[in-house]
């Protein structure tokens, strides 16, 4: 039976094989081990042919969201604090809500990448926040 991945979207066939799946999500990444499926040896896209294989991918997922989230969390707050921002402040340089800073900062929201960028770029560069004030 020929499978064809439908992300590709030209003709590339999947192949039906148990292995090792690295997932990412935002800069986090691990090792999912014998996930059963139709592999894309192209884009790496996965048919899960077993719930036990794309329930442990999805977890995995789900773990390093978190992951990120709370070390996107530690990351705002050490670089506000260290620039003498409140949480106000740093919400009205980046546009957000009044409250958008203490939201990132517990790790109830997720932060756009361009706000962990901006203050990652802010932490190494201090003198920088008087040009977007």
């Amino acid at each position: 039976m020929n499978k064809f991945c439908l992300q590709c979207d030209d003709g590339t066939k999947l192949k039906l094989q148990t292995k090792n799946v690295t997932v990412e999500v935002r800069g986090e990444s691990c090792v999912v081990p014998k996930v059963t499926g139709w592999h894309c040896p192209v884009c790496g896209d996965i048919e899960y042919t077993d719930k036990d294989s794309s329930d442990r991918v999805w977890e995995a997922i789900e773990a390093l969201g978190e992951k990120a989230k709370a070390r996107d969390a530690v990351l705002l707050a050490h670089a506000r604090k260290r620039l003498k921002l409140t949480q106000k402040q740093a919400a009205e340089l980046t546009g957000g809500g009044h409250n958008a800073f203490s939201r990132y900062e517990r790790g109830e929201a997720v932060p756009m990448r361009a706000v962990v960028n901006l203050f990652k770029i802010l932490d190494k560069h201090p003198e920088l926040v008087k040009e977007l004030v």
